[in-house]
């Protein structure tokens, strides 16, 4: 298309239009196996701009792909037209209505929040998928989605009481309930909402084609079902001859996939809020066939939650940082489990509906094991199980399991025989499948393990999908459950429903549609199955050389590719966890992990420069990467966009040049430690407004930005000071002394001296750098300098069973994570990585042996807030900084939800960056910290993070150990 068309368009419009390369490399996959490069895309701001999308397509004849989180399995959010991304202005709730119970929201709206709002109003919005926490109400109609909740509260379906929406003639109509009477009121008229509800009346009045749809659709009782149009649930109201009384086309959109309508506002019917009582009983199995057979007897008992997962989803999370700690209730090795859950009001009608449950659980006799959850326990379980999808993409490697019939739902009785045959399938091609999800709904996540690089598996992968069609069909299951048939199962709802009932889909379409502009491809007129996928079949794979080390990925390139498009980077901070601060800020799909391994990956396979990574689209998306790490450990794949971005950095700047800039923070240190020598003229260079800002200026860094002022210190000679006033000796334990405490927090550093030493260890103290400001910069020859001179040392240490500690998390966890990548001697940096530690982990660890107690702290009471370092949410832990704080008896501690402050080493000093630092830290921390009294302590282990709390509030923030010195007895 000519550009200087959507040039016009994008100027028309009050929201914006992008057609640059990275922008449609970003929005060309979505959670599935296909890639489609879009046209462009559109983020409107209005119903007017999707007015003007609308005429645009009709004009040009192109398609309108709707998208707002993008976590689709099937491809529905993927195609060649111009998508439309209502995630980012579309967001709002617009009315509540407690009396009735029902709330109107725009179709950006993410699932959890809205539930976070509802909740003091006592409702809540029940259907509850396993991307609950980022996927968002509109996506949920155009899927039709159910998650664990459905055999309580119903499917999507169930709760849309109406669809304010964009007909493809650009006019606005309303859908919801009406009667027969004003039925025949809508069809009198001329308008296109005339028209569809003249046809479809016409249609479906027609007793041959009620007959039709009886006989091939998927059975009644079969809830879960979303193959093709709903026609069948419009035939359940009485205009039809049914008994469910009005006619609603709200039955007909959702589960539609934006192929008839444009939605921009919905009104759902709300629930109240569950009972607060939990328990949850997780049967254990040798064999599927026992798990299977279990589910009819246990789905008598009224359950909330009835979930399945296989040993291969179990399997994947012994490997996952996050997960690894909610494997807690898992017996031995199981071939299968289910999660059933029962609630009540009261704890004696909760313990009577266990009992009973647990005495048919016993009667079968098939389950192996029975551990009764409580609480917290209940909801780390259920985590396990919503990590499900995404940790499948742990699988190292090209083959992977595959979406494709993952998603059939078949009447309950049928769930043992289906599963059988299925099993016999999988098993003649050589497939061992993978199965989780719904067991109460008679919904299995069936997945094949396929490599879709290569021809010989795309084949399989129709055969495969084809032949468990016809074993759905023949069940009269449904193909698709709850994920819609998007591109993967589209191409066969004429086998699932019949050719005539297909014709009917096809006449619904060009009644609503009649140009094809509404996601073109989907459901009727389908995209083929086997192609437009992600990866070019049977290419010459690229060889992309790297500095560090991507072994456990089978190459940088492959560690991109684990990411599947689950989409958990896209959570705000509204929910738990950290993954990804710029996103949070700007809500921007360039700067999520998804985002920046989705650019990786399509420019290092589609790249014609000698160097690959020599793009700017790379340089663009990953400048607002903060390198926290979250996605290391909250990323259910492990893409570790930190790491990427290193490399990636690296490998630029040795083909552009290192930057003045990038240079100073890089070799931070070494200014540092000059600096120090002059301690007193630096610091009075720094605070000194006129000559800090002309520094700040020709350094780039912001002038609003206070400079950290340095210090110098003779620790060794501080240390035999404290070690003659002490003379208790026992344990030997190696004190880190970074590049952070030697030159900046000496005060930390003598801190750590007092309390180690008056604790009764023996310490020894290690001085280096770690290289943590130069990988963080991509100055990987100088990192891995700085590791070559640092390992021999730290494999003594770890050799002579001392262990080492240190202060900053940045810098010792540098020895755990990046060294193993710079280092080739695996054995080496495994045992320097088992051997170094947080302060706080070694401290917390000898309170369990025992070694220290709350007796050699003061009884006085003190109150304290911690912010933890984003470092060592990744890759350690917070509950060991709260352990430690505990130790004075009378503190009362507890952990700030802060996520990221924004500051991230260097990132916040940067003025390009330093509004957006300060965003950050606007949307969690700071407001944490200005609303506790002064008297509180705020704790915070990371340097950065205490600059960044005291920029962003003037309240002075403390490191755990200089907290305890203050809390010694003397």
């Amino acid at each position: 298309m000519d550009k200087n068309l959507l040039k016009q368009l994008g100027s028309s419009l009050e929201g914006r239009l992008l057609n640059d390369s990275l922008t449609k490399a970003l929005y060309a996959t979505d959670a599935s196996v296909y890639r489609k490069i879009p046209l462009a895309v559109a983020y409107p701001s209005s119903v007017e701009d999707i007015k003007k999308l609308i005429h645009f397509a009709n004009e040009h004849r192109i398609g309108l792909i709707p998208r707002t989180a993008g976590t689709s399995l099937a491809g529905q959010c993927v195609g060649d037209g111009i998508v439309v991304d209502v995630s980012k202005n579309f967001t709002n709730i617009l009315q509540l209505d407690v009396e009735r119970k029902q709330v109107k929201v725009q179709p950006g709206v993410i699932r959890d929040e809205l539930n976070l709002f509802l909740k003091p109003y006592g409702l809540f919005f029940g259907p509850n998928t396993s991307t609950a926490n980022r996927c968002m109400i509109g996506g949920m109609v155009g899927n039709n989605s159910s998650g664990t909740t459905s055999i309580k509260y119903g499917v999507t379906r169930d709760k849309v009481v109406a669809l304010k929406t964009v007909l493809s003639d650009g006019s606005e109509v309303a859908f919801q309930s009406i009667s027969q009477a004003q039925l025949e009121a809508k069809m009198d008229g001329n308008t296109l909402e005339s028209s569809i509800y003249k046809n479809i009346y016409k249609e479906l009045v027609n007793s041959e084609i009620q007959k039709e749809i009886a006989s091939e659709f998927p059975k009644r009782q079969i809830h879960r079902r979303n193959t093709g149009y709903a026609v069948d649930e419009l035939l359940k109201s009485s205009v039809f001859g049914g008994d469910e009384g009005n006619f609603n086309l709200c039955k007909l959109l959702s589960g539609s996939e934006g192929t008839l309508a444009f939605t921009t506002e919905i009104t759902l019917q709300l629930d109240e809020l569950p009972p607060n009582l939990s328990a949850m009983v997780v049967t254990h199995y040798q064999t599927l066939e026992d798990c299977l057979m279990d589910v009819a007897p246990v789905m008598k008992h009224g359950l909330h939650t009835c979930e399945m997962m296989d040993r291969v989803i179990l399997d994947c999370t012994k490997n996952n940082r996050e997960q690894l700690k909610n494997r807690f209730f898992v017996a031995g090795d199981p071939a299968a489990l289910l999660m059933l859950e029962v609630k009540a009001d009261i704890e004696a009608d909760l313990q009577a509906q266990l009992e009973e449950l647990l005495a048919t659980i016993k009667a079968s006799g098939r389950s192996y094991a029975s551990p009764v959850l409580r609480g917290n326990e209940i909801h780390q379980a259920l985590e396990l199980r919503k990590a499900g999808l995404g940790l499948l993409g742990n699988i190292v490697g090209d083959r992977k399991a595959v979406a494709c019939i993952e998603d059939t739902a078949v009447a309950l009785e049928d769930l043992n025989d289906f599963i059988g045959e299925f099993s016999k399938i999988m098993k003649g091609y050589g497939q061992e499948a993978v199965y989780y999800a719904h067991a109460g709904a008679g919904e299995l996540h069936l997945r094949p393990i396929l490599n879709l690089k290569k021809s010989k598996d795309v084949a399989l992968f129709r055969s495969i999908t084809t032949d468990v069609a016809k074993l759905t069909k023949k069940y009269r299951g449904s193909f698709s459950g709850e994920h819609g048939d998007g591109i993967v199962r589209a191409e066969f709802i004429p086998l699932m429903i019949g050719e005539r009932n297909y014709a009917l889909l096809k006449r619904i379409k060009s009644y609503f549609d009649p140009n094809t502009i509404f996601n073109p491809g989907k459901i009727v007129d389908a995209y083929a199955m086997d192609a437009s996928l992600r990866y070019e079949i049977d290419r010459e794979e690229p060889e992309v050389a790297t500095f560090m080390d991507f072994a456990d990925s089978e190459g940088i390139l492959k560690a991109a590719e684990k990411c599947n498009g689950s989409g958990d980077c896209r959570k705000t901070h509204e929910m738990k966890g950290a993954m990804c601060p710029s996103y949070h800020a700007t809500k921007s799909e360039r700067h999520t992990t998804r985002g920046r391994a989705n650019a990786l990956r399509e420019f290092l396979t589609t790249s014609d420069q000698k160097n690959r990574f020599d793009q700017k689209e790379l340089k663009e998306v990953f400048d607002l990467c903060l390198s926290c790490k979250a996605c290391a450990s909250e990323c259910p794949s492990n893409v570790d966009v930190a790491t990427l971005k290193a490399e990636f950095q690296y490998q630029y700047q040795e083909a552009n040049g290192y930057p003045l800039r990038a240079k100073l923070f890089a070799h931070n240190a070494k200014l540092n430690r000059l600096g120090s020598k002059v301690a007193g003229l630096t610091n009075a260079v720094y605070t000194f407004p006129l000559l800090g800002d002309l520094l700040k200026k020709a350094a780039g860094v912001a002038t609003a930005r206070s400079l950290p002022k340095v210090s110098s210190v003779n620790f060794q000679k501080y240390l035999q000071e404290v070690q003659n006033q002490n003379s208790t000796r026992n344990k030997k334990v190696a004190l880190y002394i970074d590049e952070f405490t030697r030159y900046m927090d000496t005060d930390l550093g003598r801190d750590a001296i007092d309390v180690l030493v008056r604790l009764g260890y023996d310490v020894t103290l290690f001085f280096a750098e770690s290289g943590r400001t130069y990988i963080s910069k991509g100055f990987l020859k100088q990192a891995k300098k700085l590791a070559l001179v640092n390992i021999p040392e730290l494999k003594a240490f770890a050799d002579a069973d001392i262990p080492v500690v240190g202060l900053e998390p940045s810098a010792v966890l540098t020895f755990r994570d990046e060294y193993q990548r710079l280092f080739d001697d695996a054995t080496s940096t495994a045992a320097i990585a088992s051997n170094t530690f947080l302060i706080e982990e070694f401290l917390s660890s000898e309170i369990e042996r025992g070694t220290i107690a709350s007796s050699s702290f003061t009884k006085e009471a003190k109150t304290v807030k911690i912010h933890g370092h984003c470092h060592q949410k990744a890759l350690s832990n917070q509950k060991v900084t709260f352990d430690i704080l505990n130790l004075p008896e009378n503190y009362s501690v507890s952990i700030i939800s802060s996520g990221c402050c924004g500051m991230a080493g260097s990132f916040g000093y940067e003025k390009e960056h330093y509004e957006l630092s300060m965003q950050i830290g606007e949307l969690k921390l700071f407001p944490s910290v200005r609303k506790t009294a002064d008297d509180v302590i705020i704790a915070a282990n990371g340097t950065s993070c205490r600059h960044q709390i005291y920029d962003g509030t003037k309240r002075k923030a403390l490191h755990p150990v200089s907290i305890l010195r203050k809390a010694l007895i003397n």
